[in-house]
C-alpha cells in the first residue's frame, strides 16, 4: 500500500510563499495612521470630521486608536506585484507577513469598528449623554 508524502514547508518558504498565493494584494490597498485615544466631545468631533472623507474608517483593538485609510498603493501592479521592489520605502521593506489577513481578517482583532460617519456619530451619541448640546 502506497502511503502519500506531504511536504513540509520551513516557516520562511510559506510567508514567502503568501504574497503569492494572496488575491488582491489587501495589504496594499490601504495604511493604518495610530492617534491618539480620543477622550473628549472634541476629540470625538474632529474624528467625525477625518471619517467624513472617502476612503477613512475609524478602529481601535488592543494597541489603541488608528484611522483606517482605504486607497491603494500607486506601485500596485494588476497582477499584485509591487512595481518598485528594488527601491520600494523602508516600511515595506520591515513589514512581516508572518501573520497577515491572508491568515485571518484584521478585524478579528478589533474591539470598536466605525466604517462610517453614522456608525461614530451613533456610538459619540451613546458616549457622551447630551452630544447634540
Amino acid at each position: 500500500m502506497d502511503q502519500a508524502v506531504i511536504a513540509v514547508l520551513p516557516p520562511s518558504a510559506y510567508t514567502q510563499s503568501k504574497c503569492q498565493r494572496c488575491t488582491n494584494s489587501k495589504c496594499c490597498t490601504y495604511f493604518t495612521q495610530a492617534i491618539d485615544a480620543p477622550r473628549s466631545k472634541q476629540d470625538f468631533d474632529h474624528l467625525l470630521w477625518q471619517i467624513s472623507h472617502r476612503g477613512v474608517q475609524v478602529y481601535k483593538d488592543k494597541s489603541g486608536w488608528y484611522l483606517l485609510i482605504n486607497t491603494s498603493c500607486a506601485h500596485l501592479q494588476p497582477d499584485g506585484s509591487c512595481g518598485v521592489y528594488e527601491t520600494r520605502p523602508q516600511i515595506c521593506r520591515d513589514y512581516t507577513n508572518d501573520f497577515c489577513e491572508f491568515d485571518a481578517p484584521a478585524e478579528e482583532g478589533f474591539d470598536l469598528f466605525f466604517p462610517d460617519y453614522e456608525a461614530l456619530l451613533a456610538y459619540c451619541k451613546k458616549r457622551f449623554k447630551r452630544w447634540g448640546a
